[in-house]
């Protein structure tokens, strides 16, 4: 006699009546205390408190250069614009993100190999890694749109079936993020709550929700009561710079109405240890392009 597979526990219900916060259950950083690496003792403390890191260089400006031209000759692309991997803005019908970068360029997908970003992947994570998901964004100047307030685990718990919370992000600035030209902002701490959205998830959402965030968006008074609690910390620093962040950190960005393009490639890490199972709050996965069904450990 067969028996139906055992369902993962879902620890952090989300998309149900209301919403619901959940202390978070799993650690900030999963590595044993000396593990050698590139992060120091003091910037991961720094992490487990905050959520986040920034560096002030992780590339030179040399790099950023030919990364730069990589992301112009993707966007500028009629085949990269055509595939369903690019995002257009609505209201311009620019392009807005190209998903799975490191699959789609050699370039990004040596970067993605980097010692100085995997190293550090592997490091706050305690574990190989695979990526998730990798895609460069693009906020061209005068109107470009933002990214609401979120957590993209609550996105990838809900949507692609990630159990834990133990994943990382990297935002490499590939352009001057000033204060006014729709740079990251994060909530510092807010990581340690898990915040269930309200809203049942529509099939297919991705196709919307990349555009223009909907399900899995919390509610006014949820967001006042967070950044009463935790405050709101925006994110500038040359091209170059980078900013590592939590799983589970509040963000989101403005629009860009200035003159000055505010581009970067973006590459989330998982651990090997905690690959993706079914959706949790969602009728169908999302595409592997988005949610990576392939758990490759980087290499």
């Amino acid at each position: 006699m067969t028996t139906a597979p055992e369902r993962t526990a879902d620890l952090y219900p989300t998309r149900g009546a209301t919403e619901v916060s959940t202390p978070r259950l799993d650690s900030v950083v999963w590595s044993e205390p000396g593990t050698p690496g590139p992060v120091q003792p003091s910037e991961l403390r720094d992490f487990d408190r905050d959520g986040f890191l920034a560096i002030d260089q992780l590339i030179t400006p040399d790099e950023v250069a030919v990364y730069r031209a990589e992301l112009d000759r993707l966007i500028g692309d009629p085949a990269i614009r055509a595939d369903e991997r690019s995002i257009i803005e609505p209201q311009t019908q620019d392009v807005r993100s190209v998903f799975e970068v490191h699959r789609i360029s050699e370039l990004f997908a040596g970067l993605v190999r980097d010692p100085r970003l995997v190293g550090r992947a592997r490091q706050i994570l305690g574990s190989d890694v695979y990526v998730h998901q990798s895609r460069i964004n693009v906020k061209p100047g005068f109107g470009a749109s933002g990214f609401y307030w979120h957590s993209d685990f609550e996105t990838w718990h809900a949507e692609d079936g990630l159990p834990n919370m133990r994943t990382v992000s990297v935002s490499i600035a590939l352009t001057e993020n000033h204060d006014t030209n729709g740079g990251l902002m994060i909530m510092p701490g807010s990581h340690r709550t898990f915040l269930g959205c309200a809203g049942a998830t529509p099939k297919d959402n991705y196709k919307k929700s990349l555009q223009m965030q909907d399900a899995g968006t919390p509610s006014d008074e949820a967001l006042t009561e967070f950044a009463s609690r935790h405050g709101i910390k925006l994110f500038t620093g040359k091209a170059g710079s980078a900013t590592w962040f939590d799983c589970n950190c509040m963000h989101g960005s403005g629009d860009n109405i200035t003159p000055f393009p505010r581009s970067n490639v973006f590459i989330v890490f998982n651990s090997v240890e905690n690959t993706a199972v079914e959706p949790f709050a969602a009728p169908i996965r999302r595409p592997e392009f988005i949610g990576a069904r392939d758990f490759t450990p980087v290499k």
